[in-house]
C-alpha cells in the first residue's frame, strides 16, 4: 500500500503557493442544536491542514457530514458549525465556502471550509462532470479521510484520479502504516478478537483472517454460533443456526494449520438483557433453555490471557458481550485490560469499530493501545480483505 504523501510534498517545498483540496473527515456528533458534541475527528484532521500552511498552501477543506439528500441540502446538513468550531481549534480566521463548485477566491495561508460535498449531485455516483469541476479548483488533491476510503465517490475515488497531483495526508498514511503493521507486516503470534452479534456480519473477516493469524478469539452472538457448532446448548441466546457449517469451515482452517480458536468455557447468563436482569456466571453445560448468555464468565478470561498477552500483534474488533451493562461488562473488561498490557510489554494493537473503540474508552484503555482507526467502514473492509477504492486511486497515482 505504497502511496505519495503530503508530508513528502512539504520537505520537498512543492506546496508553496498552490491550492491545496483536502478531503478530511468532518462527519462529528452533534447535539440538539448542530454543535460539535465531539471534536475527535476535528482533531484528527488538523495536522494536515497546518502541514499544508506550513509549505505556504492555499488551502480547501472538504468533508461530508450526515447522508444529505443530494441536491436538496438543508439548514441541518450544513457544515458551518462544524467549520466555525474547527477554525477556533485552529487558532485563526477561516471562511466557509457554502457554492464553491463554480471557483473558490483563495489566497495562500488561508483556509476555506467547503460546505457539505455529498449534497452535490453526483457525489456517490463518483460523476466525471462533477469530478473535473472540483478538479479545476485546485492544483494537489489531499485525501485525509480514511473513514470514507471504502467508497467511489467523486471526493474520494474520482479527484483522486483526476487532480493534477494526488497523494495521501498524515491521517491516512497513519491508518495505511498502522494498517500493514496490523496484517500484511504483522510480528507472530498475531491474535485477532472478533465479536459482535452475528456471525453474518463478520463472516467475511473472519474467513480473511482465519488463514493469517495464530489465534482467532470471537466473542457476543459470534462466539454463540460457533459454541452451536462445537454442539453446545446455548438456551434462548442470539445466534445464527443456518451459518453453523460457516462457523465450521473457520474452525476447520484454524484446527489445520496448528492456530487456536479458544471457545468459552463459561459464560454470564440472564433471562433478558437490562440493568435489572438478573444474572449467573455458569459452565457451558448449565445453562438453562430460557437463559441467554451476555457475556463470557471469569475462567474464559483466565483462558484467554494468553492468547493476548503473548502475541506480538493484536487486532481488536468488536465486544465481548453487553459490555454497556455493568452486569455483563467483566468480559471486555478484562480483554481490554490484557491488550493494553501486552501494548505495554511491546505488542503492537490496532482497535477499530465503533463499540470496540467505546469499549476502548470505557475501560480507559483507549490511550494504551497502539492505534485506534478512525475509520469504522473501512477498517472492517480492510480485515475483510477488500481493496479501498480511494486508496488504490492513490497507489495507482504513485506508480
Amino acid at each position: 500500500m505504497q502511496v505519495r504523501t503530503l508530508e513528502q510534498l512539504l520537505k520537498e517545498d512543492t506546496l508553496r503557493g498552490k491550492r491545496v483540496f483536502i478531503r478530511a473527515d468532518m462527519n462529528v456528533p452533534r447535539d440538539a442544536e448542530g454543535n460539535v458534541a465531539d471534536d475527535h475527528r476535528l482533531r484528527e484532521s488538523m495536522p494536515a491542514v497546518k502541514m499544508a500552511l506550513e509549505g505556504g498552501a492555499a488551502v480547501m477543506v472538504c468533508s461530508h457530514l450526515g447522508r444529505p439528500k443530494e441536491g436538496a441540502l438543508t439548514e441541518e446538513d450544513s457544515l458551518i458549525k462544524v467549520a466555525e468550531h474547527f477554525g477556533r481549534m485552529l487558532g485563526m480566521p477561516i471562511r466557509f465556502e457554502k457554492d464553491w463548485l463554480n471557483g473558490v477566491d483563495i489566497q495562500p495561508g488561508e483556509v476555506v471550509v467547503l460546505e457539505n460535498c455529498r449534497g452535490n449531485v453526483g457525489e456517490k455516483k463518483n460523476d466525471p462532470e462533477l469530478v473535473a469541476k472540483m478538479a479545476a479548483l485546485c492544483d494537489i488533491y489531499v485525501n485525509d479521510a480514511f473513514g470514507t476510503a471504502h467508497r467511489a465517490q467523486a471526493t474520494t475515488d474520482g479527484l483522486a484520479r483526476e487532480a493534477e497531483v494526488a497523494v495521501a495526508g498524515p491521517l491516512l498514511a497513519k491508518e495505511i502504516h498502522a494498517l500493514k503493521k496490523a496484517v500484511a507486516e504483522a510480528k507472530h503470534p498475531l491474535t485477532a478478537v472478533v465479536g459482535g452479534s452475528k456471525v453474518s456480519t463478520k463472516l467475511t473477516i473472519l474467513k480473511n483472517l482465519a488463514p493469517k493469524v495464530d489465534t482467532l478469539i470471537v466473542g457476543g452472538g459470534i462466539a454463540n454460533t460457533f459454541l452451536l457448532a462445537q454442539g453446545h446448548k446455548i438456551g434462548k441466546s442470539l445466534a445464527e443456526p443456518d451459518l453453523i457449517d460457516e462457523c465450521k469451515a473457520v474452525m476447520k482452517i484454524m484446527e489445520e494449520k496448528g492456530g487456536h480458536l479458544p471457545l468459552p468455557v463459561d459464560v454470564v447468563v440472564a433471562h433478558h438483557i437490562g440493568y435489572d436482569a438478573g444474572f449467573r456466571i455458569c459452565d457451558l453445560d448449565d445453562i438453562e433453555d430460557d437463559e441467554m448468555i451476555l457475556d463470557i464468565g471469569p475462567k474464559t478470561s483466565k483462558l484467554l490471557e494468553p492468547y493476548i498477552k503473548e502475541a506480538k500483534t493484536i487486532i481488536w474488533n468488536g465486544p465481548l458481550g453487553v459490555f454497556e451493562m455493568d452486569n455483563f461488562k467483566e468480559g471486555t473488561r478484562n480483554l481490554a485490560k490484557d491488550i493494553a498490557d501486552a501494548t505495554a510489554d511491546g505488542a503492537f494493537s490496532i482497535v477499530g469499530g465503533g463499540d470496540t473503540i467505546a469499549a476502548a474508552k470505557v475501560f480507559e484503555v483507549a490511550d494504551k493501545v497502539s492505534y485506534i482507526s478512525t475509520g469504522g467502514g473501512a477498517f472492517l473492509e480492510f480485515l475483510e480483505g477488500k481493496t479501498l477504492p480511494a486508496i488504490a486511486a492513490l497507489q495507482e497515482r504513485t506508480k
